[in-house]
């Protein structure tokens, strides 16, 4: 006793009335004290294995909680509506990561669908998107500015055009990702306003199978033009603009606004900025 009040730097009496106090708490005695030298009991010892797992986890959990407080840890879980919006994403969380390797990062891919909503209830931490809806408590940070693009096997009677309209889709198969209308490019800014349906639409998950079937001329379809950049030399594609004029979207980072001024959030906007510079060369 004397020599663990020495390590704890206080008086063995004062070690022996927090002894005496902690067993009192427990409701038994955790030390044999007939022993020489003093040992723990069977209740002592199984207050000594939990004390040596818990405590550990007690202090990683205050060096976590300190970390946050200093800004260099925390959860960054991503949710997105854009699906060709991943293989941009990734070299941008590659950086991150360098940069703040004790922040938790996750790409929650179920939550697509429901991707601001999942946002408002601190489901996911950022939103990738292009439809920003009003939200108490959400704020959209611009990223890029991109145009959506309509892509046709070189042998589709369209890649004849300069351009595509609205009714060029009436006797087409449009593939799209499965998405609401309300959320596709082609839809929100081309084909409903004009009340035109395409012949048919399927829904495909991964853009390089759109592209195959585009490529054999089973459809066409409207994707962002940094997913054209490779394509656009390719003999097998053609890619036009919608309209005469074009259309403009802008792409957001979705945020809560307590999260904002996170200095690993900001750092995360800034990598993404740069990143969708390239896409734009």
């Amino acid at each position: 006793m004397a020599r663990a009040a020495d390590r704890l730097n206080i008086t063995q009496s004062a070690l022996s009335h927090q002894v005496k106090g902690l067993e009192e708490q427990a409701g038994v005695e955790l030390f044999v004290r007939r022993s020489k030298p003093l040992k723990l009991s069977a209740a002592g010892l199984r207050l000594l294995a939990l004390a040596e797992d818990v405590l550990p986890r007690v202090e990683a959990l205050e060096a976590e909680f300190r970390g946050i407080e200093d800004g260099m840890t925390g959860r960054l879980h991503i949710a997105m509506e854009c699906h060709a919006c991943f293989d941009w994403l990734i070299p941008v969380l590659d950086q991150f990561r360098h940069a703040w390797p004790e922040v938790d990062v996750d790409i929650r891919l179920r939550l697509a669908f429901g991707a601001l909503t999942a946002l408002d209830k601190e489901a996911v931490d950022l939103v990738i998107s292009s439809d920003p809806d009003q939200m108490d408590g959400i704020t959209y940070i611009p990223l890029f500015d991109y145009a959506p693009m309509c892509v046709m096997a070189a042998k589709n009677p369209l890649a004849q055009k300069p351009f595509v309209e609205a009714e060029d889709f009436r006797d087409q198969t449009l593939f799209t990702y499965p998405m609401d209308r309300a959320r596709l490019d082609v839809f929100k800014e081309l084909l409903t306003p004009a009340g035109v349906e395409p012949a048919s639409v399927r829904q495909i998950e991964l853009t390089d199978v759109i592209l195959m079937l585009v490529a054999s001329n089973r459809g066409i379809a409207v994707l962002p033009d940094w997913v054209m950049r490779e394509v656009r030399t390719h003999r097998d594609y053609v890619v036009r603009p919608l309209t005469a004029t074009g259309k403009t979207r802008r792409m957001f980072a979705a945020v809560r606004e307590a999260d904002a001024t996170k200095p690993y959030m900001a750092h995360l906007i800034r990598i993404a900025k740069t990143e969708a510079v390239k896409l734009q060369r």
